[in-house]
């Protein structure tokens, strides 16, 4: 879904420095302002199946979410050095920390002593050390085993060979990304940083943090914000009204797609090399493979980070992220009743309930592969690049 331009009351200005596009988000713009569109030229399908087939959601974890480096959270949620989130949403116990020097890691939440679980609960926590409730192994949080009871009664132990075990991981333009495989290349995710960061995603204040259980497949999510021909029908009740058409531009990076639509009637006298000015007319949006959406509005941005369970069941956490922290109660009203048009109207009741009830529809067999039209053609290449990566994988 190509994010609409919804209503804001405009805030003070906080003084901060005025950001620019990254070359490929200014030539986005330009081809929009010329007139150029990104779309097909025929009718396209995708096979149902990949959305019903629990063998194929199988093939899909073992050849994206179990190999592939993956977003895993805003650098937002932890905005300091001593902080730890648990973070089980992948299938495994995860631990994300921010040392004491900033550097961000990504642990198995497992004591290398007997296995034990070492940090409990989904909350962010500060603190300097991590300590084991079953036997208070200790550790610092760039996974260095500091201290354990009774040192003498293990032998010959080196507690550099005892630190936590850690994920390759790489934090770029406001974005932590992890990958299972010990092997990664995070050079997508550094070329994508650039553009994050110049929506000042990096020095970003997270306003609210959701974790919503949609009964779909997770592509049916992912499919909603590939395609804008849905907005002013699904949303027609909430932001369908102040949905403007545009001119629709897009490209990718490696397997990801961005995309933007602009307001050709509003670019004429705006200096598209000023990213604030540039918001204002065109809508910028990132679905990256495997599973993470960034949708950009005119003056916060959502993060959402897509874990699939099953082949109908997806965990969906919802991050969204305002330029600094609300100085007064007004200013966090106003963020308010954003996070609460889009994440609890828009993307709860409109966008993932239509995946419900896609999942629902598909389920039943009654087709046998979902038609695209021009407007859809963002879902076709998603499908394409998934089945790239599946066949790499064999």
């Amino acid at each position: 879904m190509n994010a609409p331009t919804t209503p804001s009351t405009p805030l003070p200005e906080s003084g901060a420095e005025t950001l620019r596009p990254t070359p490929g988000q200014l030539a986005l713009a330009q081809k929009i302002k010329s007139g150029e569109m990104r779309t097909a030229d025929r009718t396209m399908t995708v096979r149902a199946s990949v959305y019903t087939d629990p063998a194929h959601f199988a093939r899909e974890k073992a050849a994206l979410f179990d190999r592939m480096p993956q977003v895993i959270a805003p650098s937002a949620l932890l905005p300091a050095p001593g902080m730890s989130v648990p973070h089980d949403g992948t299938g495994r116990p995860l631990l994300i920390t921010r040392d004491k020097q900033g550097e961000v890691h990504v642990f198995l939440n497992v004591c290398r002593h007997r296995g034990t679980r070492l940090v409990e609960g989904d909350k962010v926590q500060c603190a300097s050390r991590l300590v084991c409730p079953y036997h208070a192994w200790t550790y610092r949080l760039d996974g260095a085993l500091l201290a354990l009871p009774r040192p003498e009664t293990f032998p010959r132990l080196e507690k550099r060979e005892h630190s936590l075990i850690e994920m390759p991981s790489c934090e770029a333009g406001g974005l932590i990304w992890f990958t299972p495989k010990d092997s990664a290349d995070f050079s997508e995710a550094m070329t994508l940083g650039q553009d994050f960061a110049a929506f000042g995603m990096g020095s970003a204040h997270l306003f609210r943090r959701k974790t919503h259980s949609v009964a779909g497949n997770w592509k049916l999510i992912m499919d909603a914000f590939l395609e804008s021909y849905h907005v002013t029908r699904l949303h027609a009740n909430t932001i369908g009204p102040f949905f403007k058409d545009g001119i629709t531009s897009g490209d990718n990076i490696g397997p990801h797609q961005r995309s933007a639509v602009g307001r050709l009637e509003e670019m004429e006298t705006v200096d598209l090399t000023d990213m604030a000015a540039l918001r204002k007319v065109v809508t910028f949006a990132y679905q990256l493979l495997p599973a993470t959406i960034i949708v950009p509005s005119p003056d916060y941005v959502n993060v959402m980070v897509l874990m699939p369970q099953a082949h109908n069941h997806t965990l969906v956490e919802d991050f969204m992220l305002i330029p600094e922290e609300p100085a007064t109660e007004k200013a966090k009203a106003h963020w308010e009743r954003s996070w609460n048009l889009l994440d609890g109207g828009v993307f709860a009741s409109e966008d993932f309930r239509a995946a419900e009830l896609g999942q629902q529809g598909l389920e039943t067999g009654a087709i046998e592969h979902l038609t695209l039209g021009t407007l859809e053609s963002g879902i076709a290449r998603f499908d394409e690049s998934i089945s790239a990566a599946l066949a790499a994988h064999k």
